[in-house]
């Protein structure tokens, strides 16, 4: 019955349009194209519609900027009402997009989709791979300088408002957002959403980048808020051996993927804070540490960049809630068990995670996860995100990633 309900959901978020084939999120709350919400969709498509999975990611890929940057939103259909919306963003080409990034997931869940039905996905993904490693370029040549990958926008790491960003917004003047209307707080409760503060610093940096053309070297250098985060090297650590994986089957030479892997298992190591014992997030600008273990220090295992250390804080932040991973540590000040991604548990989250306990052999974790992760769903439905604690439903309801998950993972 719960395949079922996921299928329509994901069957329920399609939009079908000229330019191809794409989910929403969710209806009405999101309803453009998100780029590693798509990724995700993919893997839950192939579960039932291997069609379906390629062309949801070969929609994305024709939104590819030409410098290789593949957006986090694009525009396909109009939506009145939505902010920041394209014209607040003044970036793409024939379909609107926003100007930033977001997690580079596409490769590792492409090779899940193509291992579903290797054959028929082959053509597939002979086409896709070149702008793949476009997109795998463009990180390493523009985001990569201090080693390990950083972002210009706290959007741009999937993880909007996670404490990890606290010391890099600091210093973001959002004073001149003037007024605007969210339609995230007008469908969900506001408790569980970003502060119309941390709303107003996001907005000034997208303007700041709209200012300068989105010129990414304007951007690099100049943008107020530039943080490198571990989280986002250890996915494209992970992406760039998916990638290189799938390269080798489809006779390429992968020599580059190699050796970005290899740099970036290198520079990750300045993300390494030693008075806290973990990965944690660095603020470029000023050279301050975010100081706390997020959830995307404990990606730490798919990228296989785990260290003894980092045990502790996984035991610690687990058995201190209910249900899955948190999304930040919970023994924190800054900890809010239904404010976005101030604590809740993402079930994305949770099974890239789990990706990172097969990978390294760790099979009781990925179990429990996954049974943690299906009860979480099977309690509350298939929403956007959940209080580790109680299992209480948080954001938006008939939600594409959540429904992939269960399909892909989760309800195994």
């Amino acid at each position: 019955m719960h395949d079922d309900t996921a299928r329509a959901i994901l069957r329920g978020n399609d939009r079908t349009t000229d330019g191809g084939a794409y989910t929403v999120p969710t209806d009405m709350l999101y309803p453009f194209q998100w780029n590693w919400d798509s990724a995700f969709a993919a893997w839950g498509f192939s579960t039932f519609d291997t069609d379906r999975a390629w062309r949801e990611l070969e929609t994305l890929f024709a939104a590819q900027w030409a410098d290789g940057m593949v957006p986090h939103m694009v525009f396909h259909d109009a939506a009145p009402g939505y902010f920041p919306g394209p014209d607040v963003w003044g970036a793409g080409g024939e379909v609107p997009t926003s100007g930033i990034s977001q997690p580079p997931v596409a490769a590792t869940m492409a090779r899940l989709v193509w291992e579903a039905d290797p054959e028929a996905g082959r053509t597939r993904m002979a086409a896709l791979y070149p702008k793949l490693l476009a997109w795998h370029r463009w990180w390493m040549e523009t985001r990569c300088g201090s080693g390990a990958v950083a972002v210009c926008h706290p959007w741009e790491s999937g993880r909007d408002n996670c404490p990890d960003w606290d010391v890099g917004l600091a210093g973001v003047d959002g004073s001149g957002a003037g007024d605007y209307a969210r339609r995230d707080e007008a469908q969900v409760d506001g408790a569980q959403r970003p502060t119309k503060q941390e709303y107003d610093r996001y907005l000034a940096l997208v303007r700041f980048g709209r200012d300068c053309g989105w010129d990414q070297a304007t951007i690099v250098a100049d943008c107020p808020f530039y943080m490198a985060d571990p989280g986002m090297t250890f996915i494209l650590i992970r992406a760039h051996d998916d990638l290189a994986a799938m390269g080798r089957s489809l006779g390429q030479d992968v020599t580059e993927l190699e050796g970005w892997a290899a740099a970036l298992r290198d520079g990750v190591d300045s993300l390494w804070n030693p008075e806290l014992g973990a990965w944690d997030a660095k603020d470029l600008r000023s050279g301050a540490w975010a100081g706390i273990v997020g959830s995307g220090a404990l990606l730490c295992w798919l990228a296989g960049c785990e260290r003894p250390e980092m045990e502790a804080h996984l035991a610690r932040m687990w058995d201190a809630v209910t249900y899955g991973l948190p999304s930040s540590d919970p023994e924190a000040p800054s900890f809010e068990r239904k404010r976005y991604w101030r604590g809740p548990v993402w079930p994305q989250m949770n099974a890239l995670i789990a990706l990172g306990f097969l990978r390294a052999g760790r099979d009781w974790d990925e179990a429990r996860l996954r049974e943690e992760t299906a009860t979480l769903i099977e309690t509350s439905g298939f929403r956007e995100y959940f209080d580790p604690i109680d299992a209480a439903p948080c954001g938006g309801d008939s939600f594409t990633w959540t429904a992939a998950v269960w399909l892909a993972w989760a309800g195994r």
